[in-house]
C-alpha cells in the first residue's frame, strides 16, 4: 500500500478525506493562540508503507502500515508548548491545541488569517510511484537480488535482501495565513550477504535509498546494491588491522561523509549555538578550516533522502552554504533560531512526524570539490590508512570529540594502497579534523545510502556526501 500524489488543490486531501476544511483549521489555531502566544503551527500527515523481506530463498517478511494524525505546535519566545492527536476530530484538535497552549498564558497576541495555499517547488520527481506496484513485482525484485548475490561468488552462504517504500502526505498550516501541503515519497532497497572461506566468516551489506519510485531501481543500480555487498563481505575475508598511532588519514569520497554529518554538521545546527552548546557557537565569520573547504547543507538535490521540497515548519528547502572558503557562514536554523539571531529561516525545521516538535535538522551535508587529484592526495602520503566505509560512531557535540568504526579500508605506504584493513577505530576531534584537511579531491560523490539522523529521540532521512580529503593526523586503532 502506498499513498498517491494529491491531485486536488493543495489542501483538499485533507478536507475531503477527513474534513478538516479552512474553517475547522481557524478554530484549531485559535484554541492554539487563546491564551496568547507568539505563533503556532498545525501540522497534519497521512503516510502509508509497504516492505517486503527475503533470507533463506523465502519471504520471510512483508508488511504495510498507514499512520495518520495531526501535531500543534505553540511557541513563545524560545519556549515550546507541543501536544499531538491521532484522531482528526475537531474535539481531538482543539483539545490538543489547547494543551499546547498552556505554556502560552504570558505570551503575546496573534491573529489567525485564514489560510491560502503556497506554491512550493518539487524536488522528488517520480515517474513509477509505488502505488502502482503490485506486491508480486517487489518479491521478483528481492529474489533477483538474492540469485544475483549467490552468482557473484561461491564464498556467499546466506543471503538477505529488503526492500521498502513510503510516501506520506503533510499539511502545515500557520496563523499567518500559510497553507502548504508536500508529497513526500520514499524508498530504501538493502541486501547483506555472509561469505564463507575456510574458517572465516563474514558479513557486510549495501544500500541505496532515495525519494523515488520504481524507476529508481534500473539495471545499473540493482546491479551495484548486490555486487557491492558481496564485494564489501569478501573483502573482509582478507583484510587485517594497521599499526596503531596518529598519522594522516585519506577519506574516501562518498560514504566518508558520514564523519563530516556527525562529527562537524551537528556542531552548525543553530539550537546547539543558541544554546552555546556547540563549538561553533562564537566562531561565525571566522576561519574553521582551509580555503579548499566549503560545505553546504543541500534540501534541493533531486530524489536525494534528504531532499525537502518544504520544511516541516513550512519554509522552503533552499541550499545552505554553511562553510564558504574555511569560514563560518551560516548555521541550519529553524525560525525559533532564525528569530534568535535575526536572520532568514534555512528551510531546515523538520521532524520525524506529527509526534514530534521541529528542530534545527541536517537535510544532505556535502563537502564541495575542491583542487586536488583523488590519486595525487594518496600519493602524498608516506604512512597512513584509507577509510573506505564506516560502520557507526560516538559524537560529543559540544567538544566535537568523535571515534568512528571503520569498516573497510587500506593501508598507504610510500604514496600507494597495500593492505586491506578492517575493523579499525579513528578518534579525533571534529572542529580539530577540520582544520586538519590539507587536501580536497575534485570527485565529490553524493552516497546513496539509506541514512537515518537521530536527533533528541527523532530519526529523520538524510543525505551526505563529500571528495577525498586527507586529515593531516588522526588517532588511528589498530595493532599496537
Amino acid at each position: 500500500m502506498s499513498i498517491p500524489r494529491p491531485q486536488g488543490p493543495p489542501g483538499a486531501w485533507f478536507d475531503q478525506r477527513f474534513g478538516v476544511g479552512p474553517e475547522l483549521l481557524r478554530r484549531v489555531m485559535q484554541a492554539a493562540l487563546h491564551s496568547g502566544a507568539d505563533d503556532c503551527d498545525l501540522y497534519f500527515e497521512h503516510a502509508a508503507s509497504t516492505s517486503v523481506s527475503l533470507s533463506d530463498h523465502k519471504v520471510n517478511a512483508a508488511s504495510t502500515r498507514v499512520d495518520l494524525g495531526m501535531g500543534v505546535r505553540v511557541v513563545v519566545g524560545d519556549q515550546v508548548g507541543f501536544a499531538f492527536t491521532e484522531e482528526l476530530t475537531a474535539e481531538a484538535m482543539i483539545a490538543a491545541a489547547r494543551t499546547a497552549a498552556e505554556i502560552a498564558a504570558h505570551g503575546g497576541q496573534r491573529e489567525v488569517t485564514g489560510p491560502v495555499a503556497v506554491r512550493i517547488s518539487d524536488w522528488t520527481p517520480v515517474t513509477h510511484p509505488w502505488d502502482r506496484v503490485d506486491m508480486e513485482t517487489r518479491v521478483a525484485m528481492v529474489r533477483g537480488w538474492e540469485q544475483r548475490a549467490f552468482q557473484r561468488d561461491p564464498r556467499v552462504a546466506r543471503v538477505e535482501t529488503h526492500l521498502a517504500d513510503a510516501a506520506k502526505v503533510v499539511m502545515i498550516v500557520r496563523p499567518d495565513g500559510r497553507l502548504v501541503e508536500d508529497w513526500r515519497p520514499m524508498t530504501q532497497g538493502y541486501v547483506l550477504t555472509t561469505a564463507v572461506d575456510g574458517d572465516l566468516r563474514e558479513s557486510s551489506s549495501y544500500n541505496v535509498a532515495g525519494r523515488a519510485g520504481l524507476e529508481y531501481y534500473d539495471e545499473g543500480r540493482q546491479a551495484r546494491l548486490v555486487d557491492q555487498a558481496v564485494d564489501r563481505t569478501v573483502f573482509l575475508l582478507r583484510a587485517g588491522k594497521p599499526p596503531a598511532g596518529e598519522m594522516p588519514v585519506v577519506l574516501a569520497a562518498g560514504p566518508s561523509a558520514i564523519l563530516l554529518h556527525e562529527a562537524i554538521g551537528h556542531g552548525m545546527e543553530a539550537d546547539f549555538n543558541r544554546k552555546g552548546t556547540s563549538i561553533y557557537a562564537s566562531r561565525m565569520g571566522q576561519r574553521i578550516a582551509s580555503e579548499h573547504v566549503t560545505i553546504v547543507d543541500d534540501g534541493t538535490i533531486p530524489g536525494s533522502r534528504g531532499a525537502v521540497n518544504v520544511d516541516d515548519e513550512g519554509n522552503p528547502g533552499q541550499r545552505t552554504t554553511l562553510v564558504e572558503g574555511g569560514v563560518l557562514r551560516s548555521y541550519m536554523h529553524d525560525e525559533i533560531s532564525a528569530r534568535h539571531y535575526g536572520v532568514a529561516p534555512t528551510g531546515s525545521g523538520r521532524r520525524q512526524g506529527f509526534r514530534h516538535a521541529p528542530l534545527p535538522r541536517m537535510r544532505a551535508t556535502v563537502m564541495e570539490p575542491g583542487p586536488h587529484d583523488p590519486a595525487e592526495i594518496i600519493a602524498s602520503v608516506k604512512r597512513g590508512i584509507y577509510c573506505q566505509t564506516f560502520s557507526n560512531g560516538q559524537v560529543h557535540i559540544g567538544g566535537g570529540d568523535f571515534a568512528f568504526y571503520m569498516k573497510t579500508g587500506f593501508l598507504i605506504e610510500d604514496g600507494k594502497l597495500t593492505m586491506p584493513i578492517k575493523d579499525v577505530n579513528v578518534i579525533g576531534n571534529g572542529p580539530e579534523a577540520l582544520e586538519r584537511i590539507d587536501m580536497v579531491g575534485n570527485d565529490t560523490v553524493i552516497d546513496e545510502g539509506g541514512w537515518t539522523c537521530g536527533k533528541d529521540g527523532q530519526g529523520v532521512p538524510v543525505s551526505q556526501g563529500m571528495p577525498t580529503v586527507r586529515v593531516g593526523r588522526l588517532n588511528v586503532g589498530g595493532v599496537g
